[in-house]
């Protein structure tokens, strides 16, 4: 129980940095050099353009009515989450625009639009990451999924085209160019943020050396080592296929190992955006440099 308090107040604190950072690129970037942004924040935007209404006050009023609506689709955890969220981004968006911060790039809106794109993606990643969101598109994208199978990411995507097509009432084609490039640069870093800067390897051998191969890599490298039960499907033979996760690093030696005992193995090498368990998540007995 006391772990899962301390996971909850770690969450709660990235998401808070998460809604940080997205806030400050929106302030000091986005409204500074005139660029849109999709989903309810870009409407927010379009308001504050033609109402004159502060975005902080705005978000808030918007996402009421979304979050009441979501309150019977979401769980409790990820209700409490997304109005911690939107609470967040209204708390940081007013005291952005209030304190004396200034980003001197309006010479290049190249600039502009790349940082936009960082500040944004690698916010809404950290509030991802955690299980958050900041409201507004993401809870009806949850909704639809839940409801009509339509996935999250399709339906994302269909507002942000129609919030985008709206902003052109106060934007010129130019600065909706940019903007295009801020959300290209922002869906990048969200990914990127969410799988994490390591990168595993996942490795498939079929081979009729298997059991050697699987040895060498869990005596040599210190990477478990699963048999997967596999069928021929020319000859109908059975066959044992290897199948191990190891670092990018090792990439190498796993082939060295699997060349010597099987010139002719069938590998398949994948990437594995997330690895859980011993040797990636769990402390790793460390290994010698020479062993004697």
């Amino acid at each position: 129980m006391r772990w899962i308090k301390k996971q909850e107040a770690l969450d709660l604190l990235l998401i808070a940095l998460g809604c940080a950072l997205y806030g400050f690129g929106l302030v000091t970037v986005n409204i500074a050099n005139h660029l849109a942004e999709g989903g309810i924040t870009g409407i927010t935007l379009i308001i504050r353009y033609w109402l004159h209404i502060d975005p902080a006050y705005s978000t808030i009023v918007l996402n009421i009515p979304l979050i009441l609506v979501g309150y019977r689709f979401l769980g409790k955890k990820a209700l409490a989450y997304t109005i911690y969220g939107t609470v967040m981004l209204s708390f940081w968006l007013w005291l952005w625009q209030r304190v004396p911060v200034a980003l001197n790039i309006h010479h290049d809106l190249f600039i502009a639009a790349i940082l936009a794109g960082l500040f944004g993606g690698i916010g809404s990643g950290l509030i991802y990451r955690r299980g958050g969101t900041t409201g507004g598109s993401d809870v009806i994208a949850r909704i639809l999924e839940k409801q009509t199978g339509i996935p999250m990411g399709r339906s994302l995507l269909f507002f942000d085209v129609v919030v985008l097509t709206a902003s052109l009432s106060y934007l010129n084609l130019e600065l909706m160019m940019y903007t295009l490039v801020a959300s290209y640069v922002f869906s990048r870093i969200v990914d990127f943020v969410q799988e994490g800067t390591y990168a595993a390897k996942g490795v498939l051998v079929v081979s009729d050396q298997a059991q050697p191969i699987a040895s060498a890599i869990m005596a040599e490298l210190e990477r478990g080592v699963t048999f997967l039960n596999a069928e021929g499907g020319f000859a109908h033979d059975p066959k044992h296929v290897v199948y191990a996760v190891v670092a990018q690093t090792e990439i190498a030696a796993v082939k060295r190992i699997i060349d010597r005992f099987d010139d002719q193995a069938f590998v398949t090498i994948i990437d594995v955006h997330e690895a859980l368990g011993e040797g990636f998540t769990y402390k790793r007995k460390p290994r010698k440099l020479f062993h004697l």
